[in-house]
C-alpha cells in the first residue's frame, strides 16, 4: 500500500497547495475521521475539501469513527500509545472493507510533522506502507500571519511546546519566545502575568478565526473568557499562542 499523508492547513481550503491537490487526485481511497458529534465541523471541512478539489471520479471516500482516548487509566504516554494502536487498527479495517487499498490518503490538519501523530500511527500498520508526506500550512504559521509578526527576534531561538509541559516544567531556560499548542487549560495562567506579551488565536485561518494580542496581564482574562465562549458556541476549539518576554 502507498499511504499519502496530505497536510491541508488549518481549515481554509485555500491553504491547500497544488502538490496537495494533485496528490488527492491520484488516490484510490481517502480516509476521513469522524471525531464525534461535537466535532462534526472537522469532518464536514474535509468533505468540503474533497467536494471542491477532487476531479478524479474513481477516488473513493471512506469515513471512520475515531477511537476515544482512555483518560481514566495509566500514565499519559501509555494512554497515547494505546490510543494510537486503536486508531491504526481502525484505519486497517476501513481500508480492507473498502477493497481499495493500493493508494490511500489521509487529510491531515495542519502539517503531519508538527504536533501530529499521523506518522506514528502509520508506522503501526502491518505490512508497513510506502509513505509519502505532502507538507501543509501549520497553525503556527497561520497564527503569526494573522498577527503579522515574526516568530523570533533576530538570530534568536524559540521553543514550540505544549500547555501540559508549560504547566509541569515552567518557562524554558534561556529562551525569550515560546509557541504553545495543545493547551486545553490556558497554561499561561501559571506564569507571572507581568513581563510577557501574548499573541493568541483560535480557528486560525478559518472563517471563524478569533485573534487578540497584548500584555499578558491585560489579555489573560479576556482570552480565557473568549476561549470558553467559542468552545461552547462551536462544540470544539483549536487555539495556539505565542508568548514573549518583555524587555
Amino acid at each position: 500500500m502507498h499511504l499519502t499523508l496530505i497536510g491541508i492547513g488549518t481549515g481554509n481550503p485555500e491553504h491547500l497547495t497544488l502538490q496537495a491537490i494533485r496528490a488527492m487526485n491520484t488516490q484510490d481511497l481517502i480516509l476521513i475521521p469522524r471525531k464525534g458529534e461535537g466535532k462534526a465541523d472537522l469532518a464536514d471541512l474535509r468533505r468540503a475539501i474533497c467536494d471542491e478539489m477532487l476531479t478524479n471520479p474513481t477516488t473513493q471516500i471512506a469515513e471512520f469513527d475515531l477511537p476515544v482516548r482512555d483518560e481514566a487509566t495509566q500514565e499519559y504516554r501509555q494512554r497515547v500509545e494505546d490510543w494510537h494502536d486503536a486508531i491504526a487498527a481502525v484505519w486497517q479495517q476501513t481500508i480492507d472493507a473498502s477493497g481499495k487499498g493500493k493508494r490511500v490518503a489521509l487529510l491531515v490538519w495542519g502539517d503531519p510533522s508538527l504536533y501530529d501523530s499521523t506518522l506514528r500511527i502509520a508506522s503501526r500498520l502491518d505490512p508497513a506502507p510506502t509513505l509519502e508526506v505532502i507538507p501543509g500550512i501549520t497553525s503556527l504559521q497561520a497564527l503569526t500571519a494573522a498577527h503579522a509578526i515574526p516568530i523570533n527576534d533576530i538570530g534568536a531561538p524559540f521553543v514550540v511546546t505544549t500547555g501540559r509541559r508549560l504547566c509541569e516544567e515552567g518557562w524554558p531556560e534561556g529562551i525569550d519566545t515560546i509557541a504553545v499548542m495543545l493547551d486545553g487549560n490556558c497554561a499561561f495562567q501559571t506564569l507571572p502575568l507581568d513581563g510577557f506579551h501574548i499573541w493568541w488565536g483560535a480557528y486560525v485561518g478559518m472563517r471563524e478565526q478569533i485573534i487578540c494580542a497584548g500584555p499578558l496581564s491585560e489579555m489573560s482574562l479576556e482570552i480565557i473568557e473568549t476561549r470558553a465562549k467559542a468552545r461552547a458556541d462551536h462544540g470544539w476549539i483549536m487555539d495556539i499562542y505565542v508568548l514573549r518576554k518583555l524587555p
